[in-house]
């Protein structure tokens, strides 16, 4: 895989050596394959030369015998098949090694994002809009792609082309040579100008698509919401100044960078016309051969062409930095905290949790919890309760390691859970949340997520736990049934069920219940209240719940306000002291 670095690119020049540097393992195949691409345009340089020499031995035959001696031409024609023949031996290899070698790079590159992904702390993807990395994980690395795969060939073939003409053009007539170079510094240093200008808008470019693809697939996700709010229209306005702001950056970007193409050409037909002027005199006076001239505008030519491909390429070049800047700087975000070494491991699990005098905030600014403690008995039911915004699913964050304590500790039976790897902290609870997740795939491979080796006796077992088994029982297909990419076969209620059923089966040592039962209705929250007291016995559980209703035989219930437990106690204590806990409840049964 791509080797990764701590240095983060900048500017061009440091986007340019990471992307090399990126590529450290592939090296020698692409300089293999890039030698044969030269070999293959030297040879190419020939082909004009034999020609001149075909012309001039004709000519001069005609002249002296007044018949052409076809012999020195035959002799010729074989010098071009064989010539042709060993370019195309070599074009071949030099596909298939680039090829390979290019595609390979990019599986790793790929791979290297997707592994990066998972070493990301949770606090990335509350922050970063979805549709920007999938852009990078697609758009930015093929872009790489095409430039390693097509872009280095044609720089290479492009540069030695150029170099081979000049020699070749100076071999023949340098006063020749010496004009046609004439052009060379005006058109490179116009290249150079709009390079530069071409940049800006392309970086821009990048930024602004990664944004798009944010709205469009937040956009598509949420119809429902948009389209019951009446909201299309806002939802389109919005849309449509992104797209506006994408179509300025690429208007001004692709036009800059084609901008090089017309103006080179202008140049080289200047040189064209002084050419042509020049080598006829020189004909006319027999400072050179008619064959000579006829391979010095064909070197031209060939000259011209590398020249308007090399300034069309660099459009490319430029979209490759921006990508390459893109992926390197995503590559080098800072990761999650690496878990201790060695960790601790808690043997057999009994499920007592405290909280140290934790505080916390998401932006190192504003606080979120401050100074919480909490001790919460093996095999306790707890409930957190309090209005939006308290710190309640900061609270179970903390718990599952998704963040770490700015000041502060927790502890699972005695040990700090930031002494033990997140992995392990992670095992040892079993989360049904509000947001539901189902993957495209059958039910049964939905309810085995958490336990890959789950007989179909243990997954039957759990769903008729959760009362879900006649549902699935009535799908086409029972447990075979496919559920689609955004689950949109069944309803809410039954995905939230599914879930439920899902952690039933993997059957965790502690739990977490964050809003499990606001999807659905008043008997199947009874079902699911039922499985839960199942599930629950015995264990640590944490319930994050707005019915209060469904809270009230917990064992402790915790009340917070504005980052701290304002209350602790049993509903029906909680409700004797009037406090808090009380204005909350009575507030939700005000009708009753």
């Amino acid at each position: 895989m791509p080797k990764m670095t701590t240095e983060k690119p900048k500017d061009s020049k440091k986007s340019l050596a990471l992307f090399l540097h990126s590529i450290k393992s592939f090296r020698l195949v692409i300089f293999v394959a890039l030698f044969f691409t030269a070999v293959s345009s030297i040879l190419n340089l020939f082909g004009p030369k034999i020609l001149g020499q075909m012309t001039d031995s004709a000519v001069e035959s005609l002249s002296k015998a007044g018949a052409i001696d076809f012999e020195p031409i035959k002799t010729s024609i074989a010098q071009l098949l064989a010539i042709y023949a060993i370019v195309a031996l070599l074009g071949y290899f030099e596909y298939y090694l680039l090829s390979r070698a290019t595609l390979k790079y990019t599986e790793n590159l790929r791979s290297a994002i997707v592994a990066k992904i998972s070493r990301l702390p949770v606090s990335y993807f509350d922050n970063t809009p979805f549709g920007d990395t999938l852009s990078i994980l697609s758009n930015d690395v093929d872009t790489l792609w095409n430039t390693l795969s097509e872009g280095l060939a044609q720089i290479i073939t492009n540069l030695t082309t150029v170099v081979g003409c000049i020699i070749m053009m100076f071999v023949i007539s340098p006063l020749l040579a010496a004009v046609a170079l004439v052009v060379v510094p005006l058109a490179t240093f116009s290249v150079a100008r709009i390079a530069k200008k071409a940049q800006k808008h392309f970086v821009s470019q990048r930024k602004v698509l990664g944004r798009l693809n944010s709205r469009v697939e937040e956009d598509y996700s949420g119809q429902i919401i948009i389209k019951s709010n009446s909201h299309e229209r806002v939802s389109t306005a919005e849309f449509m100044k992104e797209n506006q702001k994408l179509f300025e950056d690429s208007w001004k970007a692709q036009f800059l960078g084609s901008l090089a193409f017309p103006l080179v050409h202008m140049f080289t037909n200047l040189g064209y016309v002084v050419i042509c002027m020049l080598g006829g005199n020189m004909v006319l006076s027999g400072a050179l051969q008619i064959g000579s001239v006829q391979a010095f505008i064909q070197y031209l030519s060939r000259f011209n062409q590398p020249l308007s491909n090399l300034s069309e390429i660099v459009a490319t070049i430029q979209q490759t930095l921006a990508a390459s800047e893109r992926v390197f700087n995503f590559l080098n975000l800072d990761e999650e905290t690496p878990d201790p070494v060695p960790k601790k491991t808690i043997a057999k699990i009994k499920g007592a949790i405290e909280f140290h005098d934790v505080s916390f905030s998401y932006d190192k600014k504003t606080p979120v919890i401050k100074h919480f403690s909490a001790k919460v008995n093996p095999g306790a039911k707890v409930a957190i309760v309090g209005p939006t915004g308290a710190g309640k699913t900061t609270i179970i964050n903390l718990l599952m390691r998704f963040y770490d304590p700015d000041s502060g500790y927790i502890t699972i039976d005695g040990v700090p859970t930031q002494e033990m790897s997140r992995s392990d902290v992670r095992a040892l609870f079993g989360m049904v949340l509000q947001d539901t997740w189902l993957f495209s795939g059958t039910v049964k491979e939905n309810l085995k997520y958490g336990k890959s080796n789950a007989k179909l006796k243990e997954i039957r077992a759990a769903a008729r736990a959760t009362g879900i088994d006649h549902l699935i029982e009535s799908m086409k297909g029972g447990y075979s049934a496919k559920i689609s990419e955004d689950s949109d076969n069944i309803s809410a209620g039954e995905k939230q069920l599914l879930t439920v059923a899902r952690a039933l089966l993997e059957n965790p040592p502690m739990m977490i219940l964050d809003e499990a039962t606001s999807n659905v209705d008043t008997r199947a929250e009874q079902k699911i209240q039922d499985a839960f007291e199942k599930l629950t016995n015995g264990r640590t559980s944490f319930v994050i719940a707005h019915r209060l209703s469904t809270i009230r035989n917990s064992d402790l219930i915790l009340v917070m306000k504005d980052g701290n437990i304002v209350e602790q106690g049993t509903h029906d204590e909680l409700l004797k002291t009037n406090g808090f806990y009380a204005e909350l409840y009575n507030s939700q049964f005000a009708n009753s």
